[in-house]
This record gives structure tokens, C-alpha cells and sequence, in this order.
């Protein structure tokens, strides 16, 4: 697989080592960030379920705010999600992932970072 940033970096980057879901990205205060993509990587022999969740305004992961879930990655595979548009979030906003089997999976996300609106 080839990923081609075309400017974007890396916002965040997390392997989970529990099953609960966790926060792994909000922009700074003052600022906003267009993530335009989300890289999961299975590094284990089994299959794993992955979860991605967004709360615009909060800290609530479940179905209610589930970009991406229970989906499974197949086994020394992985999952590119490209957000072609970009997704737009300010500094209220989380980005939460979870895995179903602690340390088999490594979330990217891919962005970038602005000044205030």
C-alpha cells in the first residue's frame, strides 16, 4: 500500500493496549484540524474488530458516535479510510478509538492543523 500524504501529517497515532475505548486526537485550543485519513493496522496473527468514534462536542464512544465499528481487520492487514472531503473538527471535538483485542491494532490519523476559524 502506498500512502501518499500530499502535505498532510500525522495527527495522532495510538496501539491500545486495552479494549476500552480511548481518545487519541482533539485539536489544540484556537485551532482546527481536516483529518483526511484514518490508518488501521492489524500487527498480529488473528483478526481483531476496530471501532472509531467522533463526538463533535464531548467524550461519548458508543454506536451514537461511531464513524467506524466492530469492524474487522483481518489478520497482518489493514484498513485505509480515506476522508477525500476532509473531516472538519475544532478543539471541543474528540476522536476515540477501540480495539477488541489489546495491542493488535496501531490507529493513524492523517491531517492537518489550521489557525482558528
Amino acid at each position: 500500500m502506498v500512502i501518499d500524504n500530499h502535505g498532510k501529517r500525522i495527527l495522532a497515532q495510538s496501539r491500545p493496549s486495552g479494549t476500552s475505548a480511548a481518545s487519541i486526537y482533539s485539536p489544540p485550543d484556537n485551532f482546527y484540524a481536516l483529518v483526511y485519513s484514518i490508518v488501521i493496522a492489524n500487527v498480529t496473527g488473528s483478526a481483531a474488530n476496530a471501532s472509531v468514534f467522533l463526538d463533535p462536542d464531548g467524550t461519548t464512544y458508543d454506536q451514537t458516535t461511531a464513524l467506524l465499528y466492530a469492524k474487522s481487520i483481518p489478520a497482518n492487514d489493514s484498513e485505509f479510510i480515506e476522508l477525500t472531503v476532509g473531516l472538519e473538527i475544532d478543539a471541543a471535538a474528540n476522536i476515540a478509538v477501540q480495539t477488541g483485542t489489546g495491542s493488535a491494532l496501531t490507529f493513524t490519523l492523517m491531517g492537518r492543523v489550521f489557525g482558528t476559524l
